[in-house]
């Protein structure tokens, strides 16, 4: 980190400490044979993810953030960049290089049903990873299995079910007690609450928040839900056609967002008067003209502005970075609102 980048640290980010998870420049391009060209679905993306936060990364449908937390936790091979977790580079680390990083870090899948197997029990479906990593005996993994369906509110006496046999945010707990079989230090949970009725997500969220106090958890949540995102995050991406167009603290980016594109994400959120502000004028909805560009043949220059109002020449031939702007935040923008 330059000093430059000290000097722009955003209030609302968490403290100096140590970074658990760090991405530079991390890239994942899917050829298509067929047209000599690739699709484009992450695009030089950097952030980092410090020991104890949340980290939320919210974007349209298409925009690359579930292919991106594959990439954090090397489920899908990087095209170019790098990842380290926990001080270690782990981005070209072979099968067997990596089996002993795997442990630490997890992931919570988008839907219950589809994550687990339906031909084996529920406490198998739990086991797999103790047995994978010879956590012990069949008692002994038996035994932490019964702790872990009992952590997440699930009954251990519900180890022989088959997951049909349970409820969607039920299987969401067996897909999270999968994920904390390990002791893993980071989790990425893609979308892990959209696939359920909006009754049983904030148990599942509330679960989240409980297993991050009680066992130290760092998470990366993924989500399109900005109201999701808002309530469980201490800092969050926007991500853009496969890119990171602002990164900022979560009461700071949704008071003041930098980027256009944020700024048109946050006016078709609900306004919900809960009399804090009495005279605030109603939020302006600001709906973007045309379509989203595809990532095969992305914009020149900056990728948004075939949407964008404020759009000037500069825009259409220098492709902007991701830069700390005056307002104390990261924004790819050679215009920032906040400016």
């Amino acid at each position: 980190m330059t000093a430059q980048d000290m000097v722009a640290v955003d209030e609302d980010a968490p403290p100096a400490g140590d970074v658990l998870l760090r991405a530079t420049d991390v890239t994942k391009h899917y050829p298509l044979t067929r047209r000599r060209k690739v699709l484009r679905a992450v695009d030089g993306v950097s952030l980092d993810v410090h020991t104890g936060e949340t980290l939320g990364i919210v974007g349209e449908s298409g925009c690359g953030k579930s292919t991106l937390g594959r990439c954090l936790v090397r489920l899908t091979e990087l095209t170019s960049g790098r990842v380290e977790f926990d001080g270690q580079d782990i981005s070209t680390l072979s099968t067997r290089r990596l089996r002993p990083v795997r442990p630490g870090m997890q992931l919570v899948f988008q839907d219950p049903q589809a994550s687990l197997n339906p031909r084996r029990r529920a406490g198998d479906i739990v086991a797999e990873p103790l047995l994978v990593h010879r956590y012990g005996d069949a008692a002994t993994v038996r035994r932490r299995v019964a702790e872990l369906f009992d952590v997440v509110g699930l009954a251990a006496a519900h180890l022989d079910r088959y997951p049909h046999e349970f409820s969607g945010g039920q299987r969401q707990r067996i897909g999270i007690a999968r994920a904390l079989a390990t002791n893993p230090k980071l989790i990425v949970a893609d979308e892990p609450v959209s696939a359920l009725d909006v009754s049983i997500q904030a148990q599942v969220l509330n679960l989240f928040a409980d297993l991050q106090e009680e066992f130290a958890l760092t998470y990366v949540f993924i989500a399109h839900d900005l109201g999701v995102v808002r309530h469980v995050s201490d800092r969050i991406a926007v991500m853009y056609l496969g890119e990171i167009v602002e990164l900022a603290g979560t009461e700071a980016l949704f008071e003041a967002p930098a980027h256009p594109y944020t700024q048109a994400l946050l006016s078709a959120v609900p306004d919900i008067d809960d009399g804090s502000a009495p005279d605030a004028p109603p939020r302006e909805r600001i709906v973007l003209t045309g379509e989203v560009p595809n990532p095969v043949d992305k914009p020149t220059g900056c990728p948004f502005r075939t949407r964008c109002p404020y759009a000037r020449e500069r825009c259409a031939v220098e492709r902007p970075r991701l830069t700390p702007t005056p307002a104390g935040r990261r924004v790819a923008c050679h215009y920032p609102l906040t400016d």
